[in-house]
């Protein structure tokens, strides 16, 4: 079974509900149809009622099971209003400018609803930017407990199981955040090692990269690598990671014997690898994806209180339903 079939297959197990806040995009709208008819999540499509009815009828898209609100009719938009002005209002935020987003703009509609409980998780992205996005998802749901930093991972299915457990390994990050300090890494690490569990029900075991093995290069990248291990080890001790390692001094027993003799994640089979900047991270997952022929899943948003997921605006349908899949799960978390 592959990774997403897994994913898919614990989506089902407990289903969620998931808002998608592009409602009348036609790659969307394709996807509520699937998710609702494979039981991957319950799914409510945001925007003009008439708008979306119509891109259905377009597409041949079955939307029944498929709810649909729009926010100019919804009797919860006024809440939706009074609450986003009361969180918002120590930035200067008017009752009058939270009514225009809350009714206009269906990406805060939608994350009011996940802020209200009246969704458990929220997808967007196949027409709006990364920005657009998490813009709303980090003023109105904020971080996680005890994270700082939102940040991402992809999950690497390579077509041998050489590597990571049984040929899956997650990367971060490699699309969020382009030169993460110390704290900030240290964050990156423990929210993709909570990924490894929520998603993939594995345990993780992180090594931390860089171009220098435990003290073989001097440089301030070196040190901020080294500072997010001591860091990392000291938020989430019960975390399983080490570092500075080389990426083959990570993956490769027998240099790792070499190079960092003793420690507990090289050489044996880490499966979270985490990059120390965006550079690294995003030609990183792109030449295996490539170059070893991996299928890349994500990137998967991590480090929200309440799972919000960006998709790519070159996405299809198929993805769209993935992330909706990958999304329920952590909202199951």
């Amino acid at each position: 079974m592959s990774v997403i079939e897994k994913i898919k297959a614990k989506a089902k197990e407990n289903v969620k509900h998931i808002v998608l806040a592009e409602g009348d995009e036609p790659r969307t709208v394709q996807a509520a149809a699937k998710i609702v008819a494979e039981g991957l999540a319950k799914i409510t499509l945001v925007g003009k009622e008439e708008s979306i009815r119509k891109v259905a009828a377009e597409t041949n898209t079955d939307l029944t099971g498929v709810a649909v609100v729009d926010p100019e009719t919804c009797e919860k938009s006024p809440a939706y209003a009074e609450k986003l002005c009361e969180l918002r209002q120590k930035k200067g935020m008017t009752l009058e400018q939270a009514t225009d987003l809350v009714y206009h703009n269906t990406l805060y509609f939608a994350t009011m609803m996940l802020k209200m409980d009246d969704a458990d998780g929220l997808v967007a992205g196949a027409i709006n930017s990364t920005g657009n996005v998490l813009r709303p998802a980090l003023q109105i749901i904020k971080t996680a407990p005890g994270i700082s930093t939102v940040s991402s991972c992809f999950i690497m299915e390579l077509p041998t199981k050489e590597y990571g457990n049984d040929g899956v390994m997650l990367f971060g990050d490699c699309a969020v955040n382009i030169e993460p300090n110390a704290d900030e890494l240290a964050a990156i690490a423990i929210a993709t090692a909570r990924t490894s569990r929520e998603l993939l029900s594995t345990e993780p075991k992180v090594a931390m990269l860089s171009f220098s093995t435990k003290g073989s290069a001097k440089h301030e990248v070196v040190t901020r690598v080294q500072e997010a291990t001591a860091k990392a080890h000291e938020l989430a001790p019960d975390i399983l990671l080490d570092g500075e390692l080389q990426a083959d001094a990570a993956l490769v027993e027998t240099v790792a014997n070499l190079k960092a003799p003793g420690s507990p994640v090289a050489g044996k089979q880490p499966n979270v690898l985490i990059f120390p900047n965006l550079g690294a991270g995003n030609i990183g997952y792109k030449l295996v994806q490539r170059l070893a022929g991996a299928k890349a899943i994500g990137p998967i948003i991590q480090g929200l209180a309440k799972p919000v997921n960006d998709l790519s605006r070159g996405c299809n349908v198929e993805e769209i339903v993935n992330t909706v899949a990958a999304v329920a799960v952590k909202a199951q978390g």
